[in-house]
């Protein structure tokens, strides 16, 4: 971090340290999801990385060239989308926010060797404070108002970033990034490769969605969709991206999608999830007795395989077994954690 102490924006963290009002700092050059909004579509589509203010955040020179080389696909994908997977890891997506945009391009490009990496590092930024969540009230929350007079709401949900950036102002950024590119976005739906549709529908349960269109892409995809891991994701991304813009109907679709026996097992319990995370109401009997039959153990770890499980797990459990337990189960305690990071889960 030693070259970020010497970037502009470590003097605005600072006075935000010391008392300065964050309003005061809203549009600026330093405020990320004001750069974001600024970058003209030509900028985007010809990638002139050069309009871009990558200097003014934290490790910005590091993205740009990684963007720069997997655009020119002249560095294996670890270097391109590495770097922003990296900083993300590490509690730093201002200047990963920045990449949004041209990995979306980057995905989008059919004869692009790196498409699907670049896919699955777009929405790392729209995600904070996401690993290890899967309870009913946190698994599928995400706030998509990106409006300046929301600051202290961002502020105080999402805190700073280890920099002291306001993590909120590049969440806010990045899914703003996203809306802007629906349209690159939705046909992804589609591709021919059953992870980058996974993919695709994770990026784009992220996205503003006041119309209904997302959400409606979804269905649609649904109905013509054979792969069940892939009709699975687009169950939970549909539960998101209502969780964001409440809908009834969707509500009632997902509890007849669990209580359907035609459909595929991991269908059904993505669609229990779903329905838990859209609803007060307590788990009737028939949603535990499907849980208790279809989550096993197999089907726990094959369904890894989708984000939202992946980002819920824990060093000793799957994401869909935390799930289950902190869904169904939230008397019990967190297993004891292991420490060693390769730790096989059980």
């Amino acid at each position: 971090m030693g070259e970020w102490r010497t970037d502009p924006t470590f003097a605005m963290c600072g006075a935000l340290v010391d008392g300065a009002e964050l309003a005061s700092f809203a549009g600026g050059p330093y405020d990320v999801r004001a750069v974001v909004a600024g970058i003209r579509p030509e900028a985007k589509d010809g990638f002139l990385l050069d309009e871009v203010p990558w200097e003014h955040f934290p490790q910005g020179d590091h993205v740009r060239e990684a963007v720069h080389l997997l655009h020119t696909r002249d560095s294996p994908v670890r270097t391109g989308t590495g770097v922003v997977r990296g900083m993300c890891a590490n509690d730093m997506r201002a200047a990963a926010v920045l990449a949004v945009p041209f990995l979306i391009r980057i995905a989008a490009d059919t004869r692009h060797p790196y498409r699907a990496d670049a896919l699955a590092e777009v929405s790392a930024p729209a995600r904070a404070r996401h690993f290890g969540v899967a309870s009913r009230d946190e698994l599928l929350v995400h706030r998509g108002d990106t409006r300046y007079d929301d600051l202290y709401d961002l502020y105080d949900d999402y805190g700073v970033e280890v920099t002291g950036y306001p993590a909120g102002w590049s969440v806010a950024a990045a899914r703003a990034a996203i809306t802007a590119d629906t349209a690159l976005l939705q046909p992804l739906l589609g591709d021919p490769d059953p992870a980058v549709r996974i993919d695709a529908a994770y990026v784009l349960a992220t996205a503003t969605d006041p119309e209904h269109a997302v959400r409606a892409a979804f269905h649609a995809r649904f109905a013509a969709e054979q792969d069940p891991m892939v009709r699975a994701a687009l169950v939970l991304a549909t539960a998101e991206a209502t969780r964001a813009h409440p809908h009834p109907p969707t509500t009632a679709w997902m509890r007849e999608r669990w209580r359907d026996r035609t459909q595929a097992p991991e269908v059904r319990v993505a669609a229990a999830i779903g329905w838990l995370c859209l609803t007060d109401e307590p788990a009737p009997d028939d949603l535990r007795a499907t849980v208790d039959d279809l989550a096993t153990d197999e089907r726990a770890h094959a369904m890894d395989d989708l984000p939202w499980m992946a980002i819920a797990s824990g060093s000793d459990e799957t994401g869909l077994q935390r799930c289950v337990r902190k869904m169904l189960h939230p008397e019990q305690p967190d297993p004891a954690e292991c420490d060693d990071p390769w730790c096989p889960r059980h």
